[in-house]
C-alpha cells in the first residue's frame, strides 16, 4: 500500500503532493489497475492533514482517469502510466541510490539534489532533441 509523506515546506498544496505521489506510484509500476489507495481516514493518520483535503486529491485522480471511488469499498487504480515494472528499473535504481548516497554524503540537501536532477533531466533532454 502506498504511503504519503508530505512536506510543508515544498510550497506544494498537500492535496497535489498526494496527487503527485499517486501519479509517480502509477509511473513506477509501484500502483496497478485494481490495487486499492489508502482510505481518507487511513491518510488522515498518515500524514495528520484533513480528511477534505484527501477527498480533494482522490477527486483530481478520479477526474483525470487513474481511480475511480467505489461507495462502501474505496478508491481503486483504474489506469496505469507505465507499460514497465520497476523490477525491470531496479539495477538503475541501485545505481541512483548509490549516487545519492555519494551526494548526501558530499553535504547536498534534499532541495539542492532535486535541482540538479531536474536541472540534468532538462539538460539532457535538450540534447536528445
Amino acid at each position: 500500500m502506498i504511503e504519503f509523506r508530505l512536506d510543508p515546506r515544498s510550497g506544494v498544496a498537500a492535496y497535489l503532493q498526494i496527487v503527485q505521489q499517486v501519479r509517480q506510484a502509477l509511473l513506477l509500476g509501484m500502483l496497478a489497475e485494481g490495487d486499492r489507495l489508502p482510505t481518507v481516514k487511513q491518510v488522515v493518520g498518515m500524514v495528520a492533514i484533513n480528511p477534505n483535503t484527501v477527498l480533494k486529491a482522490y477527486r483530481e485522480l478520479e477526474m483525470a482517469g487513474l481511480v475511480v471511488a467505489k461507495p462502501g469499498a474505496g478508491t481503486f487504480v483504474t489506469k496505469t502510466l507505465t507499460q514497465s515494472s520497476i523490477t525491470e528499473h531496479e539495477p538503475l535504481r541501485r545505481e541512483l541510490e548509490a549516487w545519492l548516497a555519494k551526494a548526501r554524503a558530499a553535504g547536498l540537501t534534499e532541495a539542492e539534489l532535486d535541482a540538479l536532477i531536474r536541472a540534468t533531466v532538462r539538460d539532457t533532454a535538450d540534447e536528445e532533441k
